[in-house]
């Protein structure tokens, strides 16, 4: 006859409250179901419960330890690189062990985040930034109008090295993966304020000063007017060469433009990022197979973007603001 199940800590929990009620074991038994046997031995205090069964464990704690010490040396080695590391340690293995130990460890393998570098000086530059603009309501950000380019490829698939992290370390350092400008496939301009968002651009090869300045006179000015009509805006957009050029700056004085300061390297900062996540996303699923399908792929995710998701974006501002401040100037999740 088979072994039955051990007693549960609420069968137990009873079993003691009836005791003390007077009542025997026997009614005890017949109460919670059990052999009375199961309660004598737990009232004794000679209940245990089974011996573990199955195979043996093939590694030690130290051995664990170690593989830990590992992984946390580096967070993007393979299963392969990870064994062969704890292999040369003295712990020998297979690889279906070294994933099991990882994920009882809480590792999961995940695609990296991507984010700038920040040296010592932008980080204190993004937190003076934070500081100063700590107390903005979400009716002063709703009067920015957000701008930004971002870059569409055709390619959907590889998404390179992958990293060895736990729930709430995609933000950690030792887990990012440093992005770096390349030249660009298809690039586009948008831009999008609490209102909506404005007509997209698409842009033909690298964007100097002049062919900045005529975006902002044939989509900027239009997305504005469409969003803003006769009231005052601030504009904001990054540090790109283009965006900072002394040309571009006299454009904006001779248009009468405030433009927002903004730090450098912060797209956590922008909203805008965001909708661009969006707008990504629904391109992996729509999976257009020429530059024309993926223009038109991307011009129907952003017309189908709403004023009331953009609010809700434009609205999370002070909240991004704070996150800079509590990481002291580091980027944040956005």
């Amino acid at each position: 006859m088979g072994k039955t199940a051990d007693l549960t800590a609420v069968q137990k929990a009873i079993i003691d409250t009836l005791k003390q009620e007077g009542k025997t074991q026997k009614e005890i038994s017949e109460r919670i179901g059990c052999s009375q046997s199961a309660v004598s031995r737990h009232l004794s205090g000679k209940s245990v419960g089974r011996k573990k069964c199955g195979r043996k464990r093939c590694t030690t704690r130290r051995g664990d330890r170690t593989l830990r010490k590992i992984v946390e040396k580096d967070r993007f080695q393979t299963l392969g690189d990870l064994r062969k590391q704890w292999t040369e340690s003295g712990v020998e293995t297979s690889r279906a062990t070294v994933y099991r130990r990882v994920q009882e460890m809480g590792y999961r393998c995940r695609i990296p985040q991507v984010k700038p570098l920040l040296n010592q000086k932008q980080r204190q530059k993004r937190l003076t930034w934070a500081t100063e603009k700590q107390h903005w309501t979400v009716a002063q950000w709703s009067k920015v109008l957000f701008s930004d380019e971002s870059k569409f490829c055709m390619s959907f698939g590889n998404q390179g090295a992958r990293v060895w992290r736990k729930t709430g370390q995609r933000e950690m350092p030792k887990c990012l993966k440093s992005s770096v400008k390349y030249p660009q496939s298809v690039m586009v301009w948008g831009a999008m304020s609490a209102a909506g968002v404005g007509p997209l651009c698409f842009i033909k090869g690298r964007v100097n000063a002049a062919s900045y300045q005529e975006i902002l006179e044939h989509f900027m000015l239009p997305s504005a007017e469409k969003l803003y009509g006769v009231e005052d805006f601030i504009f904001q957009h990054d540090l790109a060469p283009a965006h900072s050029a002394k040309t571009t700056g006299k454009w904006f004085t001779d248009h009468g433009i405030t433009v927002l300061n903004w730090p450098a390297n912060s797209p956590d900062l922008n909203p805008i990022e965001n909708l661009w996540d969006i707008v990504k996303r629904k391109l992996r699923d729509a999976r257009p197979n020429t530059l024309d399908e993926l223009k038109a792929a991307m011009e129907a995710s952003w017309a189908s973007i709403t004023p009331q998701q953009c609010h809700r974006l434009i609205a999370s501002m002070p909240r991004r603001i704070e996150a800079v401040i509590s990481a002291k100037g580091f980027l944040t999740r956005y």
